[in-house]
């Protein structure tokens, strides 16, 4: 029956989702984004190459992308309790959400980064620009776009996983299209959470591109 409690209880799981999407994309920012910049700069055609260090952070992040989201939220269940102190609920997933967005986030840096023209990137080195100055005042910058195209991507889907992490209890629309909508059979709220699961991402998506269309100065 819809009630104020089901209502209030769909309010809460929209906040609950925003929460460890948000947190969680921000927090797989913090290490993705330099895990993305080495994975660059280290490789072959980088700035500074460095084939050890390179193949050993493609191997690890390769590993990590290669576990779907499901078994490596079980799989660092003993992490988020030391971490956190439960494995359940919107605190306990935020844990392996990030842990899935960094290796997700650092390869869409690594490829923005790379898609920087080699003339602009030549022409700052032949004017002496030091190796962090050329990183942070030339590639990030000329990379500004495709960055934020990635960011919208890699938030929408953070948002899909944490729908995904309320088959064992995560939290917010997912678990409650899960408790509601699978093993009560209550189809309608099934629906509400799936219409709200994808206006998130579409008010995601809209937001990332307003600001990719502000930060472009070539229009």
């Amino acid at each position: 029956m819809w009630n104020s409690n089901t209502v209030n209880m769909i309010l809460e799981g929209i906040v609950e989702t925003l929460q460890m999407t948000v947190i969680s994309t921000l927090l797989g920012y913090l290490f993705g984004l330099p895990l993305g910049v080495l994975l660059c700069v280290s490789d072959k055609d980088g700035l500074k190459p460095n084939a050890i260090l390179y193949k050993i952070l493609d191997v690890i992040t390769n590993i990590f992308r290669s576990i779907p989201f499901l078994i490596l939220l079980i799989l660092i269940i003993p992490l988020t309790r030391l971490l956190v102190g439960k494995s359940y609920g919107t605190a306990a997933t935020i844990v392996p959400l990030t842990i899935a967005a960094i290796p997700f986030i650092g390869r869409m840096v690594e490829s923005s980064l790379k898609e920087v023209d080699r003339g602009v990137i030549e022409a700052a080195r032949s004017m002496g620009a030091s190796t962090w100055r050329i990183i942070f005042r030339v590639m990030l910058v000329e990379a500004r776009i495709s960055l934020i195209s990635g960011a919208t991507i890699a938030t929408g889907t953070i948002l899909g996983y944490s729908a995904m992490a309320g088959t064992v209890g995560g939290g917010g629309l997912g678990d409650i299209a899960i408790q509601y909508g699978y093993y009560r059979y209550q189809s309608d709220i099934m629906i509400v959470t799936v219409v709200l699961l994808v206006l998130l991402v579409q008010l995601f998506q809209t937001a990332g591109a307003f600001i990719a269309g502000r930060l472009d100065r070539r229009k």
